[in-house]
């Protein structure tokens, strides 16, 4: 059984990841820390964007997934992918930029929040259909 959307969106989540890993190391480079975040502020933010990404996207993804699996419809299968990526971004460059409020922060998270709210309400929707 293929899963085409969900691959389209897992690759692109695979590429972010692998972005927010080069700043972590770079960051950990620059800053001459090995483990842990030391006491630099924006090796601290690097850790907590990656990790942040680390903590959403992999069930949203498997969200997507059985979402896709159960015959949701195409249309809804891509404005959740598409939404769950660019949120992702939002927030990492959000973050990235400040440890407080921001408007990346703020509506990377709810429109994270939001595809994984409307994934988990449409699945039972799809089983019991």
């Amino acid at each position: 059984m293929n899963a085409p959307i969900t691959a389209l969106y897992g690759a692109g989540a695979g590429v972010l990841l692998l972005f927010l890993s080069w700043l972590v190391v770079g960051a950990r480079r620059r800053y001459g820390t090995g483990l842990g975040t030391g006491t630099e502020p924006a090796l601290t933010r690097a850790v907590r964007v990656h990790g942040n990404f680390i903590e959403y996207t992999p069930l949203a993804l498997l969200l997507l997934l059985l979402a896709e699996l159960n015959g949701l419809p195409a249309p809804f299968l891509h404005a959740a992918g598409a939404l769950l990526l660019a949120c992702r971004v939002l927030h990492a460059w959000g973050l990235t930029g400040s440890s407080g409020r921001s408007f990346g922060r703020y509506y990377g998270t709810a429109g994270t929040w939001l595809v994984i709210l409307a994934l988990s309400l449409a699945l039972p929707y799809a089983i019991w259909r």
